[in-house]
């Protein structure tokens, strides 16, 4: 008697399988306006910058046909009661959305309107949370920068680390910008705070500053992002800071690497950074790029080539802060293949992600504190441990916490708790008598994902069930030179 067969056994499958993939950069040719753009034009620093999508109009010219009226429509909706960002997208970034469509407008719009990166570069009216637009304690400076400044645009959160904000323009502006009440022109729901100090002036306030506070070590040189500084501008301000013997390590924070390339591939920029970066390594100070990707789409060859040639020029990393957004790139598999593109194929260092800020309008990006967790758990044990990306919450009036360091969360309201181990600026410059170190920190997760209990909660806080408006009026425009002085949040936001 024949004995049946034993059952095949699939092996089960891996969460997560990696396939290596390799970056491609996207044919711009297949969009109508840009038909006619050489290699040459396309590698060219300024016609990138000179044929940046401002508005429907330049947009329009791009794509022609392929994007329907409907889509102008909701653009055009979301910019007149929404954007708290103006419109501002290089060719390059632009380039990565719906690239492998074919070329028929109700295919290519639905692909477009799809699109990762689209969805926080040029969000429409139908992105935004039709209940809960904003949550009821966003802020514009939600961080709360500018009670730090122990000068203009110098903000010490951290004992010995200071972030330094050189200008407040961007070669691209993303939607959920956290600096969007300092950072881009204004919109029609914000009329934008604005630095009073000349450059000159603001730098030289800045190193005064650090010469007489030797417990800072550590810069983050920002903005706005530094690839808008004029490099001569920005090349002496950083070898002046070298100068300081406590200066032991300087982040240059830009995401033109990845938004605009062509910039740092320009030979009188990487001879500038070889210069600097040849004083950093004789001083022995750690120097670093410190860039801005959010999906795998926008690793390009070209990215990749940046990167590899600030490497080349003396930099000791480049390394990406990322921000978790749902739509984008909130699951394990967008993360890790968003990590893996940037740590295999393009030599930059996943870092962080950061919860997407507490900003007006920004609720439809973001994603719970438990949420959080769960994805950080999920992309353990897949990366080199050294490439492997924390996942934080930049804590109002606190700063980064891994998002498991939260003492006390209630998930019905959506409000995590968490503490620190230093005192902020604020605090050791007006101290109060009161013990803030053992002070609990709140964090409030978006109210749609809440239980219906929590969203009813939050809704009576609100105002009986009132709709919370958009940005609402706008607040000063100026961001006082004095560092004690915050900026009002806007009523619709508070």
């Amino acid at each position: 008697m024949d004995r049946p067969e034993p059952p095949v056994r699939t092996p089960p499958q891996q969460p997560y399988q990696y396939v290596r993939t390799t970056p491609v950069e996207p044919d711009w040719r297949r969009l109508p306006g840009w038909r006619d753009v050489t290699d040459a034009q396309w590698r060219d620093a300024q016609w990138q910058r000179a044929h940046c999508v401002k508005n429907a109009r330049q947009l329009r010219a791009v794509a022609g046909e392929l994007l329907t009226d409907a889509f102008y429509e909701q653009l055009a909706a979301d910019q007149a009661e929404f954007a708290t960002m103006p419109i501002l997208l290089p060719p390059q970034m632009l380039n990565t959305m719906a690239a492998q469509v074919p070329a028929e407008p109700h295919a290519f719009t639905e692909a477009f309107l799809a699109d990762p990166v689209r969805r926080y570069m040029l969000p429409v009216h139908a992105d935004r949370h039709p209940r809960w637009p904003s949550h009821p304690k966003a802020e514009r400076d939600s961080l709360h920068e500018a009670q730090m400044w122990v000068v203009e645009g110098l903000t010490r959160r951290y004992p010995t680390k200071v972030l330094a904000e050189l200008v407040s323009t961007c070669p691209q502006y993303c939607g959920h910008c956290t600096r969007m009440d300092l950072v881009g022109t204004s919109t029609p729901q914000v009329t934008k705070a604005r630095l009073v100090l000349r450059p000159a002036h603001r730098q030289e306030q800045m190193l005064d500053y650090l010469k007489r506070t030797p417990a800072v070590r550590d810069v983050v040189v920002s903005g706005g992002d530094l690839a808008n500084v004029p490099w001569p501008q920005l090349e002496s301000f950083l070898l002046r800071l070298l100068e300081l013997e406590s200066v032991r390590d300087i982040r240059l924070a830009s995401k033109a690497v990845v938004g605009l390339p062509q910039h740092w591939l320009q030979p009188q920029i990487l001879d500038g950074v070889h210069r600097v970066a040849a004083l950093a390594a004789r001083r022995a100070v750690n120097l670093a790029v410190h860039t801005h990707a959010n999906h795998v789409r926008s690793v390009t060859p070209l990215v990749a080539e940046a990167a590899r040639a600030l490497l080349d020029a003396g930099v000791r990393d480049v390394r990406n802060q990322g921000v978790l957004m749902r739509g984008v790139n909130a699951t394990p598999e967008d993360l890790l293949d968003l990590c893996f593109a940037l740590q295999g194929e393009a030599n930059i260092l996943p870092y962080y992600f950061y919860l997407c800020d507490m900003i007006p309008n920004a609720e439809h990006w973001r994603t719970s504190v438990h949420e959080a967790q769960r994805l950080q758990e999920a992309i353990m044990g897949y990366l080199p441990g050294y490439a492997t990306p924390r996942l934080v919450c930049d804590v109002p009036d606190l700063g980064k916490r891994w998002v498991h360091q939260a003492v006390g969360y209630d998930r019905e309201r959506g409000i995590s708790y968490w503490t620190k181990n230093y005192r902020t600026e604020p605090e050791v410059r007006e101290p109060t008598g009161e013990d803030r170190l053992g002070r609990r920190h709140p964090y409030y997760d978006p109210v749609d994902t809440l239980p219906e209990a929590g969203r009813r909660w939050w809704a009576d806080l609100a105002g009986q069930g009132a709709r919370p408006g958009p940005a609402g009026p706008n607040g000063p425009n100026t961001r006082a030179a004095h560092p004690t002085t915050a900026r009002t949040t806007p009523e619709g936001a508070r």
